[in-house]
């Protein structure tokens, strides 16, 4: 009977010792996720208003670090993922904030729309352009909390195809679109085919310098045009084949959609979740296009949520996928200007 009632409290004490291992470890994990939340608080400079906010943040921040980790350590993947300066922010939030493309049906596959590259053959293509390297880029910029991607897209474009022509590579004025550009909705969205029209009808785009970004609609001041386009062409939709050709020759605007988890917490290598959907909600700009040395085809594209993200600021995706519109729906929407 002694001996029944011994095994009994050693059965108590090996319980209750589990439970407390357990209470500690969640403890300790707790208090790892609350210093990795407080070093990436210092590195971006967030301060929250009150410990209510932070206590939500905090619970955002580490179901983000979990997703990161959890897709990390599965591996066999091309690509990695990692925290960056969006990390506390929930999905919802972030594409509300961070994308902001609205298609213009009116002028999708408009049949009166030229593609000036289509007789471009094989050997007039180079196997891999990177339009940083040829100085047609200017350094990555940060749309910050206002959902004009468009704008910047379009600036990116239009930066690219001056410095083509002219040589000169001049940052120009996503606060003048933003401002200006009747038929788009500020903060709450726009399109790129309304945007470039925009230039053409107006006589051109400022200067960034005289023109600053504020991320915030306000009132329409373009007097000191530095750059004018001819106009823009649509890149047929739903073909990488002539996408290339196009990024061949000059930098090209596209909308995407950036909606799923990965996109938004991506870091490195080349993006293929081939889970990625087709609801264009994004516009970033391609700025080049190759293979890696393992022979992964990939597109270069150029966004603006800040150096944090991706590869400082550019992503590699997936090049030739399989569906005809692309990965992420990257080839349905792409335009570029003409000057």
């Amino acid at each position: 009977m002694a001996f029944e009632k011994n095994l009994v409290v050693i059965a108590i004490f090996i319980v209750l010792g589990t439970l407390a291992s357990q209470a500690t470890s969640r403890t300790l994990s707790e208090a790892s996720f609350a210093a990795k939340h407080d070093q990436w608080m210092t590195k971006f400079g967030r301060v929250y208003e009150g410990n209510a906010e932070k206590e939500r943040r905090f619970a955002i921040f580490k179901k983000n670090v979990q997703f990161v980790e959890k897709f990390n350590t599965e591996g066999n993947k091309t690509y990695k993922l990692g925290l960056n300066e969006h990390s506390d922010l929930s999905d919802e939030e972030f594409l509300r904030q961070r994308t902001g493309y609205k298609r213009a049906t009116e002028f999708t596959s408009s049949p009166n729309m030229s593609f000036r590259y289509e007789d471009l053959s094989p050997t007039d293509v180079l196997p891999s352009i990177d339009w940083r390297e040829k100085g047609a880029v200017t350094p990555i910029k940060d749309q910050g909390t206002c959902g004009c991607c468009w704008a910047f897209s379009v600036v990116a474009a239009v930066e690219g195809i001056n410095q083509i022509k002219t040589g000169n590579l001049i940052s120009l004025s996503e606060q003048q679109l933003l401002d200006c550009t009747s038929g788009n909705y500020g903060c709450d969205g726009g399109s790129l085919p309304t945007t470039f029209e925009y230039i053409k009808q107006s006589g051109g785009i400022a200067r960034e310098e005289n023109y600053p970004y504020e991320a915030e609609q306000g009132t329409c001041n373009a007097n000191q045009p530095a750059v004018q386009i001819t106009g823009y062409e649509q890149v047929p939709a739903n073909s990488e084949e002539d996408l290339l050709k196009a990024v061949s020759m000059q930098p090209v605007s596209i909308a995407i959609d950036a909606s799923g988890e990965e996109f938004k917490h991506y870091q490195s290598g080349v993006f293929s979740n081939t889970d990625c959907g087709t609801t264009l909600d994004h516009a970033v700009t391609v700025v080049g296009y190759g293979t890696t040395e393992d022979g992964t085809k990939y597109w270069l594209l150029k966004n603006q949520w800040g150096e944090s993200w991706g590869e400082n600021g550019y992503m590699k995706i997936l090049r030739d996928a399989g569906p005809p519109e692309g990965l992420c729906g990257l080839a349905r929407d792409a335009y570029y200007p003409t000057a």
